[in-house]
């Protein structure tokens, strides 16, 4: 799949961004700015159709978060799974999803982007990854749709520092200027990627 900018009644809305992994589609609304302020659209069912994705949105999400929370890695088991469309309303954040779909060839890699209100990023994530993310300033506001119900039972997560995976946190700690990561003792206690079994979807 090429890179794709769809036109709606004459303005670029949205632009799908390839990404090295499966389903996992980044997407970019351009702000339209005028002396009002701005106007940015969101999801758009033409849009998701382009791309062959169809998904019937059970519920949305919002989560706010100060600079250096750190959420996840978190995933719903096998038929519980949640395809997720993740937009942030405030603030800005480093979004990462690692693939857990059994037999993907792309099975424990990890993706990251940059999503920020005023860019106007989204993110589409298929059943079968686990998703988290690192709040980079204070109020930051994520909404995202999910194709499935919660369902405690089936709640799971993969370790946010499981060392097998590497993710760059630290990295992105220095870079943002973060002081600590503020971490749920839930989320400190989720098993690492070799002991989670693949997800059938």
């Amino acid at each position: 799949m090429n890179d794709v900018v769809l036109r709606f009644k004459g303005m670029d809305f949205y632009i799908g961004l390839q990404t090295q992994i499966e389903g996992l589609l980044k997407i970019v609304s351009e702000p339209i700015k005028d002396n009002r302020g701005e106007f940015i659209r969101g999801f758009e069912e033409s849009t998701f159709k382009y791309f062959s994705i169809e998904n019937n949105w059970a519920q949305d999400n919002f989560s706010r978060s100060k600079k250096g929370v750190l959420r996840g890695l978190h995933f719903q088991k096998h038929e519980y799974a949640q395809a997720k469309f993740v937009k942030i309303l405030n603030g800005s954040v480093i979004d990462v999803v690692v693939d857990l779909r059994n037999e993907s060839p792309t099975y424990g890699e990890w993706y990251y982007t940059k999503l920020s209100a005023k860019g106007g990023e989204m993110l589409y994530i298929p059943r079968g990854f686990a998703h988290g993310f690192l709040s980079l300033e204070n109020n930051t506001i994520m909404a995202y749709k999910c194709d499935n119900h919660f369902e405690p039972k089936s709640s799971s997560g993969v370790l946010w520092n499981d060392s097998s995976l590497n993710i760059s946190w630290d990295k992105w700690k220095d870079e943002y200027e973060i002081k600590k990561f503020i971490v749920s003792e839930q989320d400190q206690n989720w098993e690492g990627i070799n002991n989670i079994e693949p997800q059938i979807i």
